[in-house]
């Protein structure tokens, strides 16, 4: 009995007391080098190596801009276009987001 939760975790057999062998689980494979978006050598659409809090500070400024001054009962509708252009811009430095 293999509880993927709890890797240490066993079946006791009511009859043996002992435990009943659990199959060893498979070795996660792991990336060699995972994603990094700063990094320009991974990333060329951010050659700068920007990190995501200084990256597109324009729509960045008027996204929050917009929140902060706009009545929270009808900010996400009203921001939303500022939302998207920021999305959009930091989507074209190779942020997935």
């Amino acid at each position: 009995f293999f509880c993927p939760h709890f890797p240490s975790c066993s079946l006791v057999s009511w009859w043996s007391g002992s435990p009943s062998p659990s199959p060893a689980p498979a070795p996660a494979a792991a990336p060699a080098c995972p994603y990094d978006p700063t990094d320009p050598k991974q990333n060329p659409l951010n050659p700068q190596g920007l990190k995501p809090c200084c990256a597109c500070p324009e729509t960045k400024a008027a996204r929050d801009d917009c929140f902060l001054k706009t009545d929270t009962a009808v900010a996400d509708e009203k921001c939303r276009e500022l939302v998207q252009r920021h999305v959009a811009c930091m989507r074209s430095l190779g942020f997935k987001l």
